[in-house]
C-alpha cells in the first residue's frame, strides 16, 4: 500500500509552556504521531513556538542588562534557537516512541530559513506580542531602536514584531528528500526563520511567520495527500463559544471561504488554519485537510472525528 503523506501542524498543547513541560508534553505528542505512523503515514511535521521564542527573548535581552558585552539576540537568532530545542525534543520523545512499536525509523530536524518580502505590509502594522513586560524606559529604548512597543495598561510594554506572508522555503529541497526516503521530518518550526533575500545573502528580519500558514506552504510544496492541523478543539465549529456553537464535520473550500467572510473565525485561532486549508488545497486540489485535537488523532485520520476539508 502507497503511504499517505501529511504535513502535521502541532500547537500549543503539544508542547507546554516551559522546558519542563515541554519535556512531558512531547512524550503525549509522540503517542499521536506514532499512532499516525502506524496508520501508514509519512509525516512532515511543523509546529508553534511563540511561549519557546518568547522565553529566549527574554532570557538573552535580560543576560545584555546583567553583562552588557553580550548583545541582545534578535528576533531571527530566537527563532532560531527556538527551532532546534523545540525540534531536540520532539525528534527525541518520537525516536523513542517508535522504537518502543518496533519501528526503526530516522527522525530529523531541519533548521528551515523561510522568505519574506521587506514590503510587506505586515511591517508597517506589527501584530505578533512578544517577550516581557516591560517599564517605560526600556520600552522608549526599544521605540528608539526603530521597534514597536504595544502597552498594557497596569502591567507595562511589550515588543510587537510583524507577522509577513512567506515566499519560499529555503530548505525545501532538504525536506523533500528526506519525505521522499520515508524519513520524519521536522522542519518550519514556528513558522521558519523569516529571511529577507539580498543578491546571494539571507539577512534574518524581525518578524514571525504564522506556523498555521506555513504548514499549508509547506503541504503544498511536498504535493502531500493530506494536511493535520492540531488545535485545542476536537474540530470546527461555527458560532463557537455561544449556546447555539455547531460542530461541522466536513467543508468545502467555498463553505470555508464563507464562513470566513461572516466573520465566524477569530485571528490567531482558527481563521489561520482555515486559511491555510484554502491554500492548500487551491494548490492540491486532491488532498484533503484534517482539523482536530491531538487526542483524537487516530479518530480524526480514520473519519471518526474532527473536520474534513476538501477542495
Amino acid at each position: 500500500m502507497t503511504k499517505k503523506r501529511a504535513v502535521v501542524s502541532l500547537g500549543h498543547d503539544a508542547l507546554g509552556y516551559t522546558t519542563g513541560a515541554q519535556k512531558d508534553a512531547v512524550k503525549i505528542t509522540a503517542r499521536a504521531l506514532a499512532d499516525l505512523v502506524d496508520e501508514d503515514y509519512q509525516l512532515t511535521i511543523t509546529h508553534s513556538n511563540g511561549p519557546q521564542v518568547s522565553m529566549i527573548h527574554k532570557a538573552m535581552t535580560q543576560l545584555h542588562r546583567v553583562y552588557t558585552d553580550y548583545t541582545p539576540a534578535p528576533m531571527c537568532v530566537c527563532s532560531a534557537m527556538s527551532q532546534g530545542y523545540v525540534g531536540y525534543d520532539i525528534q527525541n520523545a518520537l525516536r523513542s516512541e517508535l522504537l518502543g512499536r518496533g519501528i526503526s525509523k530516522p527522525v530529523s530536524t531541519i533548521l528551515t530559513q523561510v522568505t519574506v518580502d521587506p514590503y510587506d505590509e505586515a511591517f508597517y502594522e506589527p501584530t505578533k506580542v512578544i517577550g516581557r513586560y516591560m517599564g517605560k524606559e526600556d520600552a522608549d529604548a526599544e521605540i528608539k531602536k526603530g521597534n514597536y512597543v504595544k502597552e498594557y495598561p497596569g502591567k507595562g510594554y511589550r515588543r510587537v514584531v510583524a507577522a509577513p506572508q512567506p515566499i519560499d522555503i529555503v530548505e525545501i529541497e532538504a525536506i523533500r528528500t528526506l519525505a521522499d526516503a520515508d524519513q520524519i521530518v521536522i522542519a518550519c518550526g514556528g513558522g521558519g526563520i523569516p529571511v529577507i533575500e539580498q543578491q546571494s545573502v539571507l539577512k534574518g528580519a524581525s518578524a514571525v511567520i504564522e506556523k498555521d500558514v506555513i504548514a499549508g506552504k509547506l503541504a503544498a510544496d511536498l504535493k502531500c495527500d493530506e494536511l493535520i492541523l492540531f488545535t485545542g478543539v476536537d474540530c470546527v465549529y461555527r458560532d463557537f463559544g455561544t449556546i447555539d456553537q455547531f460542530p461541522l464535520s466536513a467543508l468545502t473550500i467555498a463553505q470555508a471561504k464563507e464562513l470566513i467572510a461572516q466573520g465566524q473565525f477569530e485571528e490567531g485561532t482558527m481563521l489561520p488554519k482555515l486559511q491555510a486549508a484554502i491554500h492548500y488545497l487551491e494548490k492540491v486540489p486532491q488532498g484533503r485537510v484534517l482539523i482536530t485535537s491531538l487526542g483524537r488523532a487516530l479518530d480524526a485520520v480514520r473519519g471518526k472525528a474532527g473536520t474534513v476539508i476538501t477542495a
